[in-house]
């Protein structure tokens, strides 16, 4: 189902995504934002999960700027290695990854409305890309870490927002999570009695029943605004 597809960034940058197309005329575009592990097997089954509901799915590598084709397991050694291109690509001079994931906004706009959707530190790429960017129209991070912090719970969304967060998740307490949705109340907060990770199914930390009702909030929310 899926295809590489390059991208061009605003510094022309050429960023190669992975990109899946549902079987019919698209309802729409949907972006999907990696975690620490790369466009990985998990990743690209995700994107063609929104495929196979009708999106046009487009999955951009936000460590390409640091390492270019990075798919990481999810042990300790792959933890180490994700942390340390995160913070390389973290310390990118403005607007660093930010362009890349315009980049692919702007390819997935060519199936009309586009929502983001991002797991872990792409859940923090996603609350930023409904803050700052330019062509969504609804954004649904997952255990974005740093989300709830006040630096970025000072943001403003410039599209509806749902969050959701893992009861559990020692990365995000959830007493910040609380501050975030009263700071937030125009944001859809959710929470699950699960940890961090639990939309993965490929760590242990994956929640099947969590993420199934996660997934099903997400279709009915860009089912919505993506209409």
């Amino acid at each position: 189902m899926g295809e590489i597809v390059n991208l061009t960034s605003a510094d022309g940058q050429s960023i190669p995504a992975y990109v899946a197309r549902p079987a019919g005329k698209p309802r729409g575009g949907v972006v999907v934002l990696q975690e620490i592990f790369g466009v990985n097997a998990h990743i690209r089954a995700v994107a063609d999960g929104y495929a196979a509901e009708g999106y046009l799915a487009v999955a951009p590598p936000t460590f390409h700027r640091a390492k270019s084709g990075v798919e990481l397991g999810y042990g300790d050694e792959d933890k180490k290695a994700g942390f340390a291109l995160k913070t390389a690509v973290d310390t990118l001079p403005a607007p660093g990854v930010m362009q890349d994931v315009q980049a692919a906004i702007d390819y997935a706009g060519q199936a009309g409305k586009v929502g983001v959707v991002g797991y872990c530190w792409g859940g923090l790429l996603t609350w930023r890309a409904a803050c700052l960017l330019k062509g969504l129209a609804a954004a649904a991070p997952y255990y974005g870490g740093g989300v709830t912090s006040p630096e970025e719970s000072a943001r403003k969304p410039q599209v509806p927002v749902m969050a959701h967060f893992g009861e559990r998740d020692a990365w995000i307490p959830m007493d910040s999570v609380r501050a975030f949705a009263e700071a937030h109340p125009e944001v859809q907060v959710h929470a699950y009695a699960a940890d961090h990770g639990f939309n993965c199914d490929h760590r242990a930390t994956g929640d099947a029943t969590a993420a199934a009702l996660a997934r099903q909030r997400t279709l009915e929310f860009f089912a919505r605004h993506l209409a």
